[in-house]
Parts: C-alpha cells; structure tokens; sequence
C-alpha cells in the first residue's frame, strides 16, 4: 500500500530568493549617464566653485607637465582635485575636461548605491525605486555635472556601501569585499573629510556585531556574523589601517611640489602637520554668503542655491541646487517608518539608512564651519532617498499602498523633467524666468 505523502507546513517551505536586477540596475545607470553628459560642457566657463576647484588642478596638471605649480586649496584634501586634473590631462582645459570626471564619479554612485542597497535587502522594487528617486532627485544630477569634490567623496561612500554589504550577503568574497570597502573609505576621505563621520561606521558595526555574539575570543574568532572567516583583527586592517592608508597615499602628489617650491607646504611639515593647516582653514570665521543656510533648511527643502543665473553661451541660464519638492519631504516620515519596522524585525537595511542619515546629518549639528550650505545635504539625501524607498517596497505590497508607491515615483520623474532646464543649465526665456521655479522665498 502506498504511503499518503507527507505535507509540510508552510512556514517550513524556503521562499524562493528573489531576482537580480543588476540589467535593470545597469541600465538605469546608462540612461541617468547619458542624460547628465547631454550638453556637459555647458556653461562653457567654470561656474559656481568650479572657480576653486579648477585652479586647484590646473596647478597639479602644470606640476606633472612642467615641473611647476603651486599647492593651491589647501583646505580640502587632495583626491577630487586630483581626479579633476585627471579629467583636464585626458581631454583638455576645457568645459569637458573639466567635467568628466565627476560625471564617471556621479554615474559610479548611482549604480554602487543600488548595489548596496540590493545587497543589503534583496529587495527588487526598492532598489530600482532607489535608483530612480536618485537620479530625479536633482543632487546627484547637478553634482555630477559641475567639477566640484562633493561627488568624488559621495562615490567612495557609495562604493564602500555596495562592497561591505556584498560581504555580509556573500561571505565566501568577505575578504577582497572589506579590502575594497576600505580602499573606497579611502578615497572617499580623501575627497573630502565630511565623510568621515560615515568611515568609521563599517568597523564599528563589526564590532557590534563580534561583541554581541560574546564569544570568549572577541578578536581572534573567526565564527559568526557578519562576515563568517574574518576574524575582527583581520576587519580591523581592512576597515581601519587600509582607508588611512589609502587616504595617505592621495597626498604623494603634494610631496613632489617640495621639488619645484619652496616651501612645499606639505613636504615643509609633513603629512600630520599639514593637516593642522588643514583643520585651521576648516575653522576660520568666514564672511556671511547670501545662500548659506542651516541643516533645518536643508531636512524641510527651504533653502536652494543657485549655482548660476546669467547670460552665458548666447542664452540666459540657471541652475538651481534644491531636493526634489516632493521626496525631501515625504521622505521624512519614511525615515520613521525604517526605524519602528527596522527594530521591529531586524530589518538591518531600513536601520542603516536610518543610521546612516543621521551620522551624515549630525555631523553639520557639530562641524565647526560657521558657513554651511546646502549641498552638504548631498549624503543624507542619500539615505533619505534609501529610506523612501524601503518605505514604498512596503506599501507596494498593500492593497492600498501600491497606488502611493508606483504614484510617487510617477510623480518625482514628472518633477524632475519639471525643473530639468533650472537643473541643466538649459536656456530660458528671460532674465524673469527663475520665477518660474521659485515657489518658495527660500529658492529665490
């Protein structure tokens, strides 16, 4: 007699893992690629701090060239402006070559932070819907059109993201995934020390995880989360020694200026002294600006920039640094979403767009800038935009909540293409136009 098959509860039954959608993810990328390199050499002359920026490279590009340049910008480390000399080296001293070079760094960002949030929730929707709020969102279009240092560092974050969470999801590439997590810390240090507060938060976060396990060899054991194999010596040099490491290695350039003048003010004091320079021009008082504005502003979208808003290239132009109208704000509440569902299940990824948002945010509460403006938003609008999405992967999945979810991304794309001639420096119809997209006092 045949045996009655046995039946499984349900609850028993392993769900099957979802997709990849690294084709949808590169090909979002592309299309956001060729969007932003559409009239990329507009304006044809170097606009807002650009006119820091480029001098900056230009003297690197005529140190490697001709044996000659000054150490100028000093109060920034050196990575973005040398990948600026990069793009001016490969394609001219002209708006392109300018310009280059953040475009690749805007593009990498967007792709690497789909990746990482890919790795880190294995959520299809919420990872196209993340890139796509961060292609309309105006930060990362805008950054990755102008040669400023902002989108180098927002792309060795980006990157740092992807490859750690790719070694906590796939512990079998752990270790060549945590060296590059610390490689890209690295970089993105030495673009600009505003990601500082988010470099440490990797190592930090193996840690937890190592004590919370209290196992009695805390630093030599190689068992448990988050990455199987590692023990936390071995993390502690790939998320620790390599980003100063690599962080230090940026800074030869300035080493060889000690040849050809004198004094190098970094050959003159070296790499530890240099940096007190550094922190010193970090702190100087400087004088009010007419579009410096506080992190409130920034979290409710109440103070823009206007990067430029002139006659240039035969036509009247603007470009208007904001967050899209409708995300900055709504995502908001999806950051308190994150967090009630993220420590109600151990959603490890709604908690760290949450952790993340608020260490890149805290940092401006602190920061001893006396003038910050909106574009030190950048990060958090990151994780802001992380959480949003998270938030209508949720809702998706109701009966109710499926209208909002695809309607808000509906909506920011219509936004987007909204504001697009202010956010391309396309031309206008006339020296009133900004009217147009002023809806606030605050943007004016």
């Amino acid at each position: 007699m045949a045996e009655a098959p046995v039946s499984l509860p349900l609850d028993n039954v392993p769900r099957p893992r979802p997709r990849d959608p690294l084709v949808w993810v590169a090909a979002l990328t592309a299309a956001f690629a060729a969007l932003a390199a559409i009239n990329l050499g507009t304006p044809s002359q170097p606009f807002f701090d650009e006119v820091h920026y480029l001098p900056a490279a230009r003297a690197l590009v005529s140190l490697l060239t001709t044996g000659t340049g000054p150490l100028l910008n000093p109060e920034h480390p050196m990575l973005g402006k040398e990948l600026i000399a990069l793009g001016i080296w490969w394609l001219g001293d002209n708006p392109l070559g300018w310009r280059i070079m953040p475009l690749l760094a805007g593009t990498l960002a967007l792709f690497a932070a789909m990746r990482a949030l890919w790795h880190a929730g294995e959520d299809r929707f919420a990872t196209l819907a993340f890139g796509l709020l961060l292609a309309t969102g105006f930060h990362l279009f805008i950054q990755s059109r102008i040669a400023m240092l902002d989108v180098f560092m927002v792309a060795g974050l980006a990157v740092s993201a992807w490859q750690f969470a790719a070694s906590i999801r796939q512990p079998e590439t752990g270790r060549w995934r945590l060296a590059l997590t610390g490689v890209a810390l690295g970089c993105a240090m030495a673009a600009k020390w505003n990601a500082i507060s988010l470099a440490v938060l990797p190592g930090l976060a193996f840690f937890a995880a190592r004590l919370s396990a209290g196992r009695r060899r805390l630093f030599l054991s190689r068992r448990g989360a988050p990455v199987p194999g590692i023990t936390l010596v071995e993390a502690f040099v790939w998320l620790g020694i390599v980003p100063l490491a690599v962080y230090a290695l940026t800074f030869v350039p300035g080493y060889w200026l000690g040849e050809y003048l004198r004094p190098s003010p970094l050959a003159e004091k070296g790499l530890i002294g240099f940096h007190g320079e550094i922190l010193a021009l970090q702190k100087q008082i400087l004088a009010p600006h007419s579009y410096q504005s506080t992190w409130s502003q920034w979290v409710l979208n109440t103070r823009g920039i206007w990067y430029l808003y002139e006659v240039v290239d035969g036509a009247q132009r603007g470009v208007l640094l904001i967050g899209n109208p409708l995300t900055m704000l709504i995502g908001l509440p999806a950051l308190a979403w994150c967090l009630a569902t993220g420590l109600r299940r151990w959603d490890w990824a709604k908690l760290a767009a949450v952790i993340g948002y608020g260490a890149s945010l805290g940092l401006w509460l602190i920061a001893p800038k006396s003038v910050q403006f909106y574009y030190h938003y950048f990060v958090p609008s990151f994780f802001l935009l992380a959480a949003l999405a998270l938030a209508l992967s949720d809702l998706k999945n109701t009966a109710r909540g499926r209208w909002f979810a695809w309607g808000t991304l509906t909506v920011s794309a219509g936004l987007f293409a909204l504001f697009y001639k202010v956010v391309a420096a396309a031309p206008l119809e006339g020296a009133m136009s900004f009217a147009n997209w002023t809806w606030i006092a605050g943007w004016r």
